[in-house]
């Protein structure tokens, strides 16, 4: 088995690399994943597991044996403490880290598991932490996808995969641009509901039980004329107090959890 102890490793450098550049991950079609249940999760979800780097004073072999299926043949590399300290962000990843290749999330690759999907599109999320919200929710709900239109930054941001806890390994994902996305919802006779401000009905008062995207903005700036002007319905959440908007993956909850107890949480 190979053996790295030096932080000055090449392979090392490049580990660090690939989490601080998103054009290097795009170039090369990997990312990093630290953790335990993160690895086990992009397993499960069919990614492709390249190398795998553990330090065993933290991760038994024997636990690293329960995480890699005899299926999968990744390069197995021990690491000295100092490297795991300078690759690993935090040290509760569990002694554990991976380099997978990522995958296209192309809107095309999307299926769906119902004949109505329900299916959440978020427009330019700024913030790695609200994506991960984004995606533990659409995990806890069992959505049929999960579409980040205009994205900011590429979906394998250690911080979105930080946040989501692995999400982003559980969930059906596509990116796309605005346009793209109201193309290939029309397409798929999928009701368009844009969380807006203007000309909206309360959120309860819906039909989400039909093929149905929940389509939610930024909180600084809401939705696109865009996609304003290609909904099916614009929807929203009554306020009670003084602001009139709050954090999206929280408006995007409430949204989503409603379409479900109108389909009895199917």
């Amino acid at each position: 088995m190979k053996i790295i102890s030096s932080i000055q490793n090449p392979f090392i450098k490049n580990i660090l690399q690939l989490k601080e550049k998103s054009r290097l991950r795009k170039k090369t079609q990997t990312f990093v994943i630290e953790g335990q249940r993160e690895i086990s999760l992009a397993i499960k979800g069919g990614y492709n597991i390249e190398s795998i780097l553990y330090y065993p004073e933290i991760c038994s072999t024997s636990v690293l044996n329960e995480i890699i299926p005899t299926t999968l043949t990744p390069e197995v590399i021990e690491i000295s403490k100092e490297v795991y300290q300078k690759i690993a962000y935090r040290e509760t990843t569990e002694g554990i880290v991976a380099i997978a290749k990522s995958k296209a999330l192309t809107l095309e690759s999307l299926s769906f598991k119902r004949e109505a999907p329900l299916i959440l599109v978020a427009e330019a999320p700024e913030k790695p932490g609200n994506i991960g919200a984004l995606l533990r929710t659409a995990d806890a709900a069992n959505l049929d996808a999960v579409i980040i239109a205009n994205p900011k930054t590429d979906m394998y941001n250690p911080n979105i995969l930080r946040s989501s806890v692995g999400c982003i390994f559980t969930n059906n994902i596509a990116t796309g641009t605005t346009e793209e996305i109201i193309t290939y919802l029309k397409a798929k006779s999928v009701t368009i509901n844009c969380a807006a401000l203007s000309a909206s009905i309360p959120y309860q008062t819906q039909d989400f039980t039909q093929p149905t995207a929940i389509v939610v903005g930024t909180e600084a700036t809401g939705l696109s004329d865009t996609w304003l002007s290609n909904a099916s319905q614009n929807i929203i959440i009554p306020m009670q107090g003084e602001i009139d908007s709050m954090n999206v993956s929280v408006a995007a909850a409430i949204l989503i959890f409603e379409a479900k107890r109108q389909r009895n949480f199917d």
